[in-house]
């Protein structure tokens, strides 16, 4: 079982609150009658009146309150288990995090550009696999491989470059750590979509690309920025207090490098796009994913939740219309019983 939305198990607070109310009402018309006469007397002028009946009114109607919350909550039941075979591909997304990538000649800078490119790519997938790199100086596992898209896109936003120490960019430490999220054994076809604005500043990405493409790997990398180039701006608490300055304490200018970008992807056979078009980027990758074989990699059992709430709902309404004709007055055959051994 499953509760769909448990934010509303907090109305159940309602319940001892009703009780409350109830025992107050009860509370004050004792004190109200003590204040008119004798209670005795009191009895006598309202023959037909019940003590049973309010609190049998009163558990009719918490019943029905909370038929309604659950109703709310809706319970899922799993009532029957199904094969789901999945194909797909495995992808494992690089994302440049150095701080070259807090560059603003991209709106609104050149790591939320990428972040926004890995999120609509994923929003854009069917059941493949996926997995994350971050990289700088150095590179750094975020997720590993991965049919949780959600999850994905959650560790996707909180990448800053304060997550990797090492400053610079290195695609080759990049591609090497993203080739180790894949199987060498399985025929499930691997692709790296690594992002950056080229700017490399190790040797060897052209060489790591090529042994990437011995072990099947296709790599389809994405340039951000823009050939003009922009400065690098220090912020705190979000105000610009100054801009990236070199060891001569001249300000650092920026530039995208696509020509770096397009050897590494010409050395697996895959493909460079420019990422300054979402949506030229999205048709890009989807007719690339497109011409790429699928081979099924997961066949699980899985629960067919089915929703549960109409019948609470529908039971609550029953409670609901029963009340309607409790009235606080005895009834007579219960009276003839006499259960509560009552003086008539």
């Amino acid at each position: 079982m499953e509760l769909d939305e448990k934010k509303y198990l907090y109305l159940l607070l309602l319940l001892p609150i009703v009780v409350c109310v109830f025992l107050f009402n009860m509370y004050w018309k004792r004190k109200k009658q003590l204040e008119f006469g004798d209670l005795e007397m009191v009895k006598r002028l309202s023959p037909e009146k019940s003590v049973f009946k309010p609190v049998l009114k009163l558990s009719v109607i918490l019943l029905a309150l909370a038929c309604l919350i659950i109703g709310l909550v809706n319970p899922k039941i799993g009532t029957k288990m199904e094969t789901v075979k999945r194909e797909g591909i495995d992808i494992v997304f690089a994302v440049d995090v150095s701080k070259s990538m807090l560059a603003e000649d991209v709106a609104p800078s050149r790591l939320e550009k990428s972040k926004q490119l890995v999120s609509q790519i994923i929003n854009n997938l069917g059941s493949d696999r996926i997995g994350i790199v971050a990289y700088a100086g150095s590179a750094f596992p975020v997720l590993p491989i991965t049919s949780d898209y959600s999850v994905a896109k959650m560790f996707l936003q909180s990448m800053t470059p304060d997550m990797v120490s090492s400053q610079g960019t290195s695609l080759d430490e990049a591609i090497k750590l993203s080739s180790t999220y894949f199987d060498e054994k399985s025929k499930t076809s691997k692709l790296l979509i690594l992002i950056s604005d080229g700017e490399d500043h190790s040797e060897g990405a052209s060489t790591a690309a090529e042994e990437a493409n011995k072990m099947g790997m296709k790599i389809i990398t994405i340039g951000v920025g823009t050939e003009k180039g922009g400065t690098i701006p220090l912020k705190e608490n979000g105000v610009v207090k100054s801009y990236q300055k070199d060891q001569n304490g001249e300000t650092v200018i920026t530039k995208l490098n696509q020509e770096g970008l397009k050897t590494i992807a010409k050395a697996t056979k895959g493909g460079y796009v420019y990422g300054g078009n979402t949506k030229e980027v999205l048709e890009y990758v989807k007719n690339a994913l497109n011409n790429i074989q699928k081979t099924e990699f997961e066949a699980t059992q899985m629960a067919d939740f089915q929703s549960q709430y109409q019948w609470f709902i529908g039971f609550a309404f029953l409670l609901l219309f029963i009340d309607i004709f409790l009235l606080e007055r005895k009834t007579n055959w219960i009276k003839e019983l006499n259960l509560f051994n009552e003086k008539k």
